[in-house]
């Protein structure tokens, strides 16, 4: 049985790099992931953040390349769907290698042409693992200078996300560029049948380790609010006014929908940021980093942040609009209560938004506890879900059932 990291074998430098970084015990998807990434078999893993499952990959794959320098072309390509998860995964890879010479690269969109020219330099000497975009690796591939003849590791992370995002093409024409026999790792929080077929391509029988999807932890206090679509506005600003609340987050389905809640609470002087796919990558970077040192109190955000990105001691997480998939509010509202910490989410749900939220308590078996409004915002709509019509509707018939027995009985 794996009680701690030194139980995998690894290499004396990774173990420093552990220790600098206090990993001390592995998650379970590590448990079971690691050991068959080091036997050199083919992963399908289904886990979603928060498991641990970046540690999962990269650990057998550093420890790979310091066992076997054999070569200084490209080793290993890590392809992702944003920006942000590229850069996180490249922060966590460089930690643990920190003691290893090990050379690696996060390339993504969005940056000037001199980062372009740099990424283009180190991906013509061979940098050992490359951590990726999809459409920025195709630009580089397309120009015929990237040279992975002997790519030994593709690792496909949040592959879900990336289908859902439109990069099935693009995936495919990376595959083109890579050599046949490779060893490959897909991770998914969702296992949908496209998940399936696109395993089926890339992987060659894969051993399939299912995590599963983890409940909100017991400290994030979740609540609801059932609103009219024109009362959103009015109430979002009452919620912001807890002042114990030092960091909040709030999601929004859409960029555009993004953009006019952050115009609205900067009308108000709320000390607010907002980040979307339509800002600069390192307009992007400079918000992330503002909002984790707390010099902004508030980021607007779409689900760009969801998922895969590590940000600690987010006090409230409120969903704007309702997720239109029931996972997305597990990774919205798993910002919060991180570390052990405690942690608030509210969500606010139109008329139009009802049914949405009645998949997200089916998916967690429990009701969310509905608040009611402050008087200022004015009544509600009823929380009327086709499942409680259903029972109410059960009712009135046992009722009438019941008068019909007893008028024939009197």
């Amino acid at each position: 049985m794996i009680h701690d990291f030194s139980s995998f074998g690894f290499d004396e430098k990774i173990t420093q790099g552990l220790d600098a970084m206090r990993f001390e015990k592995p998650t379970e998807i590590q448990v079971r992931v690691i050991p068959e990434v080091m036997a050199g078999q083919d992963v399908i893993g289904c886990a979603q953040t928060g498991t641990g499952k970046t540690a999962a990959f990269l650990l057998p794959l550093i420890d790979h390349i310091i066992k076997n320098p054999d070569t200084d072309k490209s080793r290993a390509l890590i392809v992702v769907p944003t920006r942000e998860l590229a850069v996180q995964i490249a922060q966590q890879l460089e930690g643990f290698s920190y003691f290893a010479p090990i050379s690696s690269l996060a390339i993504y969109g969005g940056g000037t042409g001199e980062v372009y020219s740099n990424e283009k330099r180190s991906l013509i000497r061979g940098v050992e693992i490359v951590v990726c975009t999809p459409g920025r690796m195709i630009s580089h591939l397309n120009l015929g200078y990237v040279d992975f003849s002997e790519l030994e590791f593709l690792i496909l992370d949040e592959a879900d996300r990336m289908l859902d995002m439109g990069f099935y093409d693009d995936i495919m024409k990376i595959l083109s560029f890579l050599p046949k026999k490779r060893q490959s790792l897909l991770f998914s929080a969702t296992m949908p049948s496209k998940i399936r077929e696109l395993s089926r391509k890339i992987l060659h029988k894969p051993v399939e380790i299912n995590i599963g999807l983890s409940k909100p932890p017991d400290q994030i206090q979740q609540v609801a609010y059932v609103v009219y679509e024109r009362q959103k506005m009015d109430l979002l600003p009452l919620l912001m006014n807890d002042l114990s609340m030092k960091s909040i987050l709030v999601f929004g389905s859409t960029k555009a929908g993004v953009k006019q809640i952050a115009r609205q609470l900067k009308n108000q002087k709320h000390n607010i940021e907002e980040i979307h796919s339509d800002l600069a990558q390192n307009e992007r970077e400079a918000v992330m980093n503002r909002f984790k040192s707390r010099q902004t109190r508030i980021l607007v955000a779409t689900d760009i942040i969801s998922r895969g990105i590590d940000i600690e001691d987010i006090d409230m997480v409120i969903n704007y609009d309702v997720p239109n998939d029931a996972e997305d509010y597990v990774h919205r509202i798993g910002r919060t209560a991180r570390a052990e910490n405690l942690g608030k989410a509210c969500t606010l749900i139109g008329t139009a938004e009802q049914e949405k939220f009645a998949s997200i308590e089916r998916l967690l078996k429990k009701e969310i506890t509905k608040m009611s409004l402050p008087g200022e915002i004015g009544p509600g709509p009823d929380y009327r879900t086709s499942g409680k019509k259903q029972n109410d509707t059960r009712r009135k018939r046992f009722k009438r059932r019941v008068a019909k027995a007893g008028a024939k009985r009197r």
